[in-house]
């Protein structure tokens, strides 16, 4: 067993006690404001699911599925299939994060609403659930997976793993805990079953598999919750015990400080929304390099770029070459170059062909990272000189879609409906208007009609 130091192991029953929280959570113990951003990360979640939905790696989850899978029940986003719950959390899951365009909670990097849609999609077929059971488990599975982050971070993250992997697996248990109407006991072993079923590492950034992760997380939870009601058996103190879930995560914790009263201090509260398909690190010198652009004109007039950064964005960004779309995700110099030439960064940026194309990459040699431990993570100063001899340079604070600059509902409507439309049109009033009414819905028919063709 690893030594923790000052963060001693919790001599308190966390496990026990977040297991009663959580049954005892109602959706009237859900402030407004929460609500309301609870709306916001699943609108804007469905929307990039669909966005992905005909992703190769999507086709492929769904070719196994129809090979080895149950009773095609579940409903996949942006298709016409379904598969059963494993595989359609598995494909959600996936497709939700294989852009790298989901919500992200900025203390602990993770992106807390992929596992826990898919898990509420996957088990939807077999709960039946009102809207707000439905939303109840949606915001329980992100909020408790946010909770155990903040408990591990930054030390869990810093060790290699990611996070929303692990972390999400013990959100989308809680999740399907939650529509499966487990008590106290049963949701304690759904717990203990997801904490041996975490998955991924950061090794994994710039490849399907860190999608595959978050899709994973949301099938270990559904399969984990599933076999606590029919009564198997796992340690009740998981999360806690010496050489349980933290201190095996994590070489310094806080697990005996978890926040178990869920009456307030929401975490889902400081969610975010990216407005660049990338690694969220890079997105203050992207915001620099979009406001650039019109001031350089054309590219071709550029000598040199010197993008001085936090040191996180070359540990995390510093692929110089990417090969395709997913490494170039993860290339903050692909992202600067993109800004620069076309004044904005979608999806269409990360096209494979484009990311590989001689101008880009011409261009892309000329940008350089110049790490600066006094810069913070939220800033970045992008400094680009002519070939007429002349510099510009840009500094951003913070970026746009972090906390001190959120995304109004307005843009992030617009970002819904860029990736809506091409895969499911004249959808998006449909989608925004389900989520908007869905605390109020019997069911989830009108959702799942408006992600659906």
């Amino acid at each position: 067993m690893r030594n923790t130091g000052s963060t001693a192991l919790a001599a308190r029953p966390v496990t026990r006690d977040l297991a009663a929280a959580v049954v005892a959570f109602t959706p009237d113990d859900l402030p407004a404001a929460v609500l309301h951003e609870a709306k916001r990360s699943l609108f804007n979640v469905l929307a990039v699911a669909i966005g992905a939905s005909r992703h190769p790696g999507v086709d492929a989850i769904l070719r196994v599925a129809r090979e080895t899978g149950g009773s095609a029940v579940a409903p996949v986003a942006g298709r016409s299939v379904r598969a059963d719950a494993h595989f359609a959390a598995l494909a959600n899951g996936f497709a939700a994060h294989v852009d790298d365009y989901d919500d992200t909670h900025l203390l602990t990097v993770i992106h807390p609403a992929a596992a826990s849609f898919a898990t509420v999609l996957a088990l939807a077929a077999a709960t039946v659930p009102t809207g707000a059971a439905a939303m109840r488990a949606f915001v329980l599975g992100c909020e408790i997976a946010l909770r155990l982050g903040v408990a591990i971070s930054p030390e869990h993250y810093d060790d290699g793993w990611h996070i929303t992997g692990t972390c999400g697996t013990i959100g989308a248990a809680v999740a399907a805990a939650a529509l499966l109407g487990l008590g106290a006991p049963a949701t304690v072993r759904a717990i203990g079953i997801a904490a041996s079923s975490t998955v991924g590492q950061r090794e994994a950034f710039g490849r399907m598999t860190k999608a595959y992760h978050a899709g994973k997380a949301a099938a270990n939870g559904v399969l984990a919750a599933t076999l606590a009601g029919r009564g198997f058996g796992a340690p009740e103190d998981a999360l806690e015990a010496p050489g349980g879930l933290a201190d095996a995560l994590a070489h310094a914790h806080r697990i005996g400080a978890l926040d178990t009263d869920l009456h307030a201090n929401f975490e889902l509260a400081k969610n975010t929304y990216k407005p660049y398909p990338c690694g969220i690190v890079a997105h203050p010198a992207i915001d620099a390099a979009v406001a650039l652009a019109a001031r350089i004109g054309s590219v071709s007039a550029v000598e040199a770029v010197i993008v001085h950064c936090n040191p996180l964005v070359p540990e995390l960004m510093g692929n110089l070459t990417p090969a395709d779309g997913l490494q170039a995700r993860f290339s903050a110099v692909h992202g600067v170059t993109m800004g620069l030439r076309d004044g904005t960064v979608g999806l269409a940026q990360y096209d494979d062909a484009l990311v590989t194309a001689e101008d880009v990459s011409a261009l892309r040699a000329r940008v350089r990272l110049d790490p600066d431990a006094q810069m913070p993570r939220a800033a970045a100063r992008v400094s680009v000189r002519l070939k007429d001899g002349t510099s510009v340079e840009e500094a951003v604070t913070n970026a746009r879609g972090s906390l001190e600059r959120p995304l109004t509902d307005a843009e992030l409507n617009a970002k819904a409906e860029a990736l809506i439309e091409p895969v499911l049109p004249g959808r998006t009033p449909a989608l925004r208007m389900s989520i908007s009414e869905l605390a109020k819905a019997d069911d989830l028919a009108a959702l799942i009609a408006a992600v659906t063709p």
